[in-house]
């Protein structure tokens, strides 16, 4: 999580970010034969990149601490880090880790998340230069319906101890190909980093990002049987103007809300559930 005085440096790196993604196709991997490939393939191979060097960072101390000491001089930092990456990963992510490793962030674990983040939103715009963001943030949260339905498969994916290829294979087992390969990358990588709590938490912050680069807010919804997609339209207007911004909204069924609908947006939750006023009405007469 990244710390409030360093949101900054974390502007200023994503707004890097998004000058150079527009010329991904001309400039990254300038060693490999460019036949066959196209801009999602090199969208995730930068993010891929920038979630390995995140990940070397977690787990070298040492490291961490020398790229992201901010009492030490930036082009200092930023000259060990090309040296260190040069030839390790493609041109664009050797400057956005100088550029990153070159800012100002309150703590060196700070700088780390700031890269996931960075390979998150590398992810989400590939999704949405592809014309499949909306299909991405449907598969995330329909994937966080079903981790939430089952504690034992969330603690599976979640388990530390667990090497991290058995918790890979488990979730492509869960997978199969019937996500976008976006979505995958995104969910391998939120089930592996050490970054992460667990897999929810991590999905939620993907989902308010993926709705904030439309400057967009998501609610989840839950009802007891399926919303027609007039009624789902309806429910995002209302609340479009119950908030004052834009809202999309994401359903699932959940038959132990009964009836009605339980609404979150963000960390607001509106229950209207026929559960939760029976589970009132009952708290009334026994009181």
């Amino acid at each position: 999580m990244i710390h409030a005085a360093s949101r900054s440096a974390l502007a200023e790196l994503r707004e890097r970010l998004n000058t150079v993604l527009p010329d991904l196709g001309n400039t990254l991997f300038s060693w490999l034969p460019l036949v066959g490939r196209n801009d999602g393939d090199r969208h995730r191979e930068l993010a891929a990149e920038l979630y390995a060097t995140a990940d070397l960072l977690g787990g070298q101390p040492r490291l961490r601490r020398a790229l992201g000491d901010p009492s030490t001089d930036a082009s200092a930092r930023a000259d060990l880090a090309r040296s260190l990456f040069n030839g390790r990963v493609g041109d664009v992510a050797l400057g956005l880790i100088a550029d990153a490793v070159a800012l100002r962030w309150s703590s060196p674990w700070d700088l780390t998340d700031a890269l996931e983040i960075l390979a998150d939103d590398t992810l989400l715009a590939a999704a949405e230069q592809e014309g499949q963001l909306d299909a991405v943030e449907d598969e995330l949260f329909r994937f966080e319906r079903i981790l939430s339905g089952s504690g034992e498969l969330a603690a599976a994916l979640d388990e530390a101890g667990v090497p991290a290829e058995r918790r890979i294979g488990l979730l492509r087992s869960l997978l199969g190909e019937k996500v976008n390969p976006i979505t995958a990358q995104l969910l391998e990588h939120a089930i592996t980093s050490g970054r992460r709590p667990t897999v929810m938490l991590a999905i939620d912050d993907l989902l308010q990002a993926s709705a904030a680069r439309r400057e967009r807010s998501v609610a989840r919804v839950l009802s007891a049987t399926e919303l027609t997609p007039e009624q789902t339209e309806r429910l995002a207007a209302a609340l479009s103007r119950l908030y004052g911004r834009e809202i999309n909204v994401r359903t699932a069924v959940d038959e132990s809300v009964r009836g009605g609908l339980v609404v979150r947006v963000g960390d607001e939750v509106i229950d209207g559930s026929v559960a939760s006023r029976l589970a009132a009405a009952r708290a009334a007469f026994a009181g």
